[in-house]
């Protein structure tokens, strides 16, 4: 099973809260934990990572807090993943660095390059915006919702198909 880490999904959950509140807001660690229902030190340790990352900014001070750093529709889901998780690969050699002993001649490792990067592209099309929408009533999943920015489903990209 291939799962994010977490702490990548508790950093999705706060950043749907910022935009949520207000995305142009500040929002404190504290308010922002006792909306996401998490540990502060958590939650801190997040906000620390996505500003490193560039998608938030702090603001020092008795009235401060952090803000996103642009516009929800512009931070890709990917963005938010390497924010906390580092690099986007489904396997050791899809990274690019050199991990796995048996990289020289494999037989699939073109195929995983493949995979990372269709997986790549279908994160990199969804949004923050996209995820602090609400899904549409009765959608189950088994297909995109309408309005939905992904170009091709993952399945179709995979195979190369429009």
């Amino acid at each position: 099973m291939i799962r994010i880490a977490k702490l990548t999904d508790y950093g999705i959950v706060v950043l749907t809260h910022v935009v949520r509140e207000n995305a142009g807001a500040l929002h404190t660690a504290r308010d922002l934990a006792e909306r996401a229902q998490l540990p502060l030190p958590t939650v801190s340790k997040l906000l620390k990572a996505l500003v490193g990352a560039g998608l938030l900014v702090s603001h020092r001070g008795v009235r401060g807090g952090y803000a996103l750093a642009r516009r929800p529709e512009q931070i890709s889901v990917s963005e938010i993943i390497a924010a906390i998780e580092g690099p986007i690969a489904i396997t050791e050699c899809g990274s690019g660095g050199g991990q796995c002993g048996l990289e020289q001649g494999c037989a699939t490792r073109s195929n995983w390059g493949r995979i990372s990067r269709t997986v790549q592209e279908a994160l990199d099309a969804l949004t923050l915006a996209d995820m602090a929408s609400p899904l549409p009533p009765g959608w189950t999943g088994s297909a995109r919702p309408p309005g939905s920015r992904a170009a091709v489903p993952l399945a179709q990209a995979a195979r190369g198909t429009p």
